[in-house]
């Protein structure tokens, strides 16, 4: 078994104690993603920059592995307020319209109140 971490840079994973990625037999498995920017380590307002800025995070930490959004399988959604969730599908519509992963919309509450969506992925790396 191979087995290989990514990282996002984000300090949260050493703190936390979780990898941004982790690519195991062909396979990735991105963590949940939270609409953070992470050059200005900010959470932007508006749900949509957030939905963008995951699906980014997630799309880059696709790219080292080898793979890319095309390549995504399953997807989960988790929102805090369930009335967010209409203005993102035209983003997860755009990223994932060739791969039409298998997908969850889950309400939670998240990790702090600012944030207002998390993503998580599995993907295939191409052959």
């Amino acid at each position: 078994m191979t087995r290989t971490q990514i990282s996002s840079g984000s300090p949260f994973e050493a703190e936390i104690g979780y990898s941004r990625a982790v690519v195991c037999d062909g396979w990735v498995f991105v963590a949940g993603t939270t609409g953070y920017d992470y050059a200005t380590m900010s959470m932007p307002e508006r749900i949509e920059d957030q939905c963008a800025n995951a699906l980014a995070t997630i799309g880059r930490a696709l790219a080292e592995a080898g793979a890319t959004l095309d390549d995504v399988v399953r997807v989960r959604y988790i929102l805090p307020d369930p009335a967010d969730w209409p203005a993102c599908w035209p983003l997860t519509r755009d990223a994932f319209a060739t791969a039409r992963p298998a997908a969850t919309m889950i309400v939670a509450g998240l990790q702090a109140a600012e944030m207002r969506i998390e993503i998580e992925a599995t993907a295939r790396i191409p052959a």
